[in-house]
């Protein structure tokens, strides 16, 4: 069986296709990204050639989008390995949250009510009469009741001194977790944090306490 000869469109063509056929074997977002880029330059190159010229105004679009798609996804990686070593910011979770006031003496909520949202102290101080805790601003609040099975809480949140918080509900707390890593991969290190802290504490059979610190 002979082997028939390829000019140099021909061959191009043959392995723009053949990159594009690899993309779909690929299980990760990096490297398909970098397949992808190298089959719209060989897309661009045989639709040259060829005088293929939707393919190659396909592909020249194509190809800084794919960049771009890149550069997105290299971002994502370092912020998911910044927040491995704790550096996550709450800010951008922010906007999605409600602002609310507390006086001195009101309940945020108490021990064994459901558990369906989150907060995030602003201003002023919340007390934990249970494990003799304060949380002060800069904290979240509520977040091991959330994902806790019963979904009920472990200690109450009594308002010290007047305060303001940002209230996430349970919703947009779990919408958040799937929808961004560097928010869940946090969440998941401070939970486990609380679960370490529940085994220290368990001998003394204090309850885990409903913040968590930066």
């Amino acid at each position: 069986m002979s082997i028939p000869n390829l000019n140099v469109v021909e061959l191009s063509g043959y392995i723009a296709s053949l990159l594009v056929f690899s993309t779909f074997y690929m299980k990760t977002m990096v490297p398909l990204r970098f397949v992808a880029i190298t089959s719209n330059v060989a897309f661009m190159t045989y639709g040259y050639l060829a005088g293929l010229t939707p393919v190659f105004l396909l592909h020249l679009v194509l190809f800084p989008l794919n960049i771009w798609r890149l550069y997105q996804i290299r971002k994502l990686l370092d912020r998911v390995r910044q927040t491995s070593r704790g550096d996550f910011s709450i800010e951008p979770i922010l906007h999605f949250m409600t602002k609310a006031e507390f006086k001195e003496g009101d309940a945020l909520f108490r021990q064994g009510d459901r558990a369906d949202k989150i907060y995030y102290l602003v201003h002023g101080s919340i007390h934990f009469p249970e494990i003799q805790t304060t949380a002060a601003p800069g904290e979240l609040i509520g977040e091991v009741g959330v994902f806790s099975p019963q979904k009920t809480r472990t200690a109450s949140a009594i308002v010290e001194r007047d305060s303001t918080v940002l209230i996430l509900g349970e919703q947009k707390v779990l919408e958040l977790y799937y929808q961004n890593p560097e928010f869940g991969l946090y969440l998941v290190r401070l939970i486990i944090q609380h679960l370490m802290h529940q085994t220290r504490v368990g001998r003394d059979n204090a309850p885990v306490r409903e913040t968590m610190t930066d």
